[in-house]
């Protein structure tokens, strides 16, 4: 997997992140704010990376959209992305871009108690993502489709609201 198909599978990470408090009213509002922590990152060959993660994510007063930023880095790989999402009765909805790479795509997915299942799409770019959060943890597993990237798993924890 380029390092364009990893940023937007951060891209993903961050986007359905904001959805992941299902419990809710609106699994958006509880994210407000700023998030951080880190993961690994796995290739085909069996190589493991450590990355380091940054999320700021600015919610709609009711809850039904969020903009966020992202930014992660590791040895090799470093991206700042950009997304919006939205929910409405369980489902959501997005897009992400990654300017550096000229990176774009959708999201689309659904929320059932604490834990969201997704989908991002782009023109050269797939992945599944589950994500969990409970309180101030999140924990996201992305796995890519066709790609060299064969998992990353991130660990994030709210850091301010």
């Amino acid at each position: 997997m380029s390092k364009s198909h990893f940023a937007a599978a951060g891209a993903l990470v961050i986007a359905l992140g904001v959805a992941g408090a299902a419990q809710a009213a609106s699994p958006l509002s509880p994210l407000a704010g700023t998030w951080s922590g880190g993961g690994t990152l796995t290739t085909s060959d069996g190589m493991q990376e450590r990355l380091r993660c940054r999320a700021t994510y600015d919610v709609e007063g009711n809850g039904a959209a969020v903009s966020l930023n992202l930014r992660c880095a590791s040895a090799s790989y470093n991206f700042d992305l950009a997304g919006n999402a939205a929910y409405r009765g369980g489902t959501i909805t997005g897009s992400w871009s990654e300017a550096t790479r000229n990176a774009s795509g959708t999201i689309s997915g659904q929320a059932s108690g604490d834990r969201i299942e997704a989908a991002a799409r782009g023109d050269s770019f797939s992945a599944n993502l589950s994500l969990t959060t409970r309180g101030d943890r999140q924990t996201v597993s992305i796995r890519p489709q066709a790609a060299n990237v064969t998992a990353v798993s991130l660990s994030l924890s709210r850091s301010g609201r």
